[in-house]
């Protein structure tokens, strides 16, 4: 069984082990894509291959769409050399789910696999024919915040943008800079209109992707290298750079799902580790739930992709949708249980669901103390999303996440995850900062976390964090076995405790100072002293 054009043509074999396989004619979905595309998606990860490009395929066996996506890969070449081509632009996506079973589909709906790379002069030409394109209605992304920087950690412009900058849209080097000029093309094609649709998982990713090509349109115009009409045409209605909020677990390709699919007989399939250290394998496996809301902006028209389950709607409902996400449904749970699951030595985030305690703190933390403050978007409900993620998103045996995944950059994470709802207590008429029980016991676990130290005493390796070397020294003098006087564990973390930018909030403005330094204190009185704590307030 190869994962080949050629190969899937013994439908039998395939779909006798459990395949589903594409109910199109695969020949012709290619022939009118090529001739017509209307989406084109940047980023050929595990993300895209799992969600968008299943969308597609679930359309197309529905007859919704005859034409597939096409996908470009901007930052690692290799993607499309060793993994797409080979395997005929062909994947595996199994959908783990929670009932221990898992859905193996071989998704097609990738019509063309391209480059972004200017150096590679017939990629990028046909790359610019698709962008010339009247047909083209969106181009997708999933680059990571990462790539719609211009500039590095310290702020500085990064060389390959100065160079593009002066350069021109001819032969531009950086992400931004090739996207930008395809965006061109199909300015000098007409000024034909477009959608650019960010799908990453950060906040009001489209104004992300809007500053970074309007840096570009308008240091070609001062350059000389493209006309001023440029910039007026990516700041016009007839491009949009829209809102979105995407959910969806996509881990590591994992060698469990791996050795299931060898075990059907399914050959080659083994995993590709790139020259810039990407891991891709010719299947992805994901969760079975997803999300993906986006803004309704879409000057070329679009679709009726909501039959593939996309939602569209406005502006302030994705804004909506995205703070009820990350601020209460499932990002602030996800770091509970990251802070905990470290110290309590647990290695799968799915085996925390079966610890009665940490169950009682996400279960208080997500309904008792944020729901009460969040705002329904209308087009997904808070109490709805909460319940999938904590009895069938987190539970799931199947899905390898780990709390040390997770506990990565927590101290970017605590305020926006938890400083909203306390800012939203504040600002409550009738409501009570000091009725916050647990999110202060999550603060003192963060504290209690950084000693790394586990409930049992042994050393840990702590996640990567950038404030890491900043916050670890105001936790160096404590020691698990020896408690302090209140007084004195204030003293010595105050700088921790007011800096607004870790918690969102100064915890001494907001009362919450004191409660935390006590919970943290108790935390510290020995071996087990984490596991009373949590069994005390829950």
């Amino acid at each position: 069984m190869k994962l080949t054009l050629e190969g899937i043509q013994n439908r039998k074999e395939w779909e006798e082990k459990g395949y589903s396989l594409p109910q199109y004619d695969i020949a012709e979905m290619r022939k009118a894509t090529k001739e017509n595309p209307f989406w084109i998606h940047f980023g050929a990860g595990n993300l895209f291959r799992a969600f968008h490009a299943n969308v597609v395929q679930n359309m197309l066996n529905n007859k919704d769409l005859d034409r597939g996506l096409v996908v470009a890969e901007g930052f690692d070449y290799e993607i499309i050399e060793k993994m797409y081509a080979p395997h005929d632009n062909l994947g595996i996506v199994a959908t783990l789910k929670a009932d221990g079973t898992i859905d193996k589909t071989v998704v097609a709906s990738v019509a063309e696999s391209l480059p972004l790379d200017s150096n590679n002069e017939s990629a990028y030409a046909r790359l610019k024919e698709i962008f010339t394109n009247k047909s083209l209605q969106m181009a997708t992304f999933t680059i990571t915040e990462k790539g719609y920087s211009l500039v590095n950690g310290k702020g500085e412009q990064l060389p390959d943008i100065t160079g593009d900058f002066v350069d021109g849209p001819e032969k531009p080097a950086s992400y931004m800079g090739k996207v930008t000029s395809l965006l061109y093309a199909r300015f000098k094609a007409g000024e034909l209109p477009i959608a650019m649709v960010s799908t990453d998982n950060c906040s009001h990713n489209g104004d992300k992707l809007y500053a970074a090509i309007l840096a570009f349109a308008k240091a070609w115009a001062e350059n000389g290298k493209a006309e001023k009409e440029f910039v007026e045409y990516i700041d016009s209605n007839k491009v949009s750079f829209t809102w979105s909020m995407i959910d969806k677990i996509t881990p590591r390709p994992d060698a469990s799902v791996e050795k299931n699919l060898l075990n059907d007989g399914v050959e080659e399939l083994d995993p590709v580790i790139t020259s810039k250290n990407t891991y891709v394998a010719p299947f992805v496996n994901a969760e079975e739930t997803e999300y993906l809301v986006i803004e309704d902006n879409f000057p070329n028209g679009r679709l009726d992709l909501t039959k593939g389950g996309l939602m569209f709607t406005d502006r302030d409902t994705v804004d909506k949708v995205e703070k009820m996400k990350v601020c209460t449904c499932l990002n602030p749970l996800h770091t509970c249980l990251a802070i905990f699951g470290c110290v309590l030595g647990y290695n799968k985030i799915s085996d925390e669901m079966k610890d009665e305690e940490l169950v009682k703190l996400v279960e208080t933390v997500g309904y008792k103390e944020g729901l009460p403050v969040v705002v329904n978007p209308g087009i997904l409900d808070p109490k709805e999303f909460i319940d999938t993620v904590l009895k069938v998103r987190v539970p799931n045996p199947f899905m390898p996440d780990t709390p040390q995944r997770i506990a990565t950059d927590t101290s970017q994470k605590l305020a926006i995850r938890f400083g909203e709802t306390i800012k939203a207590y504040a600002s409550a008429d009738n409501r009570n900062v000091a009725d916050l029980k647990l999110i202060p016991l999550v603060f003192a676990g963060w504290l209690r976390y950084l000693m790394a130290v586990d409930d049992a005493g042994n050393a840990f390796e702590l996640s990567p964090d950038p404030l890491l070397d900043t916050v670890c020294p105001y936790i160096e003098g404590f020691k698990l076995g020896e408690t302090k006087d209140a007084t004195e564990i204030e003293a010595t973390l105050k700088p921790v405790l007011e800096n607004d930018k870790i918690f969102g909030v100064n915890l001494y403005e907001v009362d919450m100072a004191e409660k935390v330094c006590g919970y943290f204190n108790e935390m510290l009185a020995g071996v087990g002293s984490v596991r009373s704590t949590l069994k005390k307030y829950l």
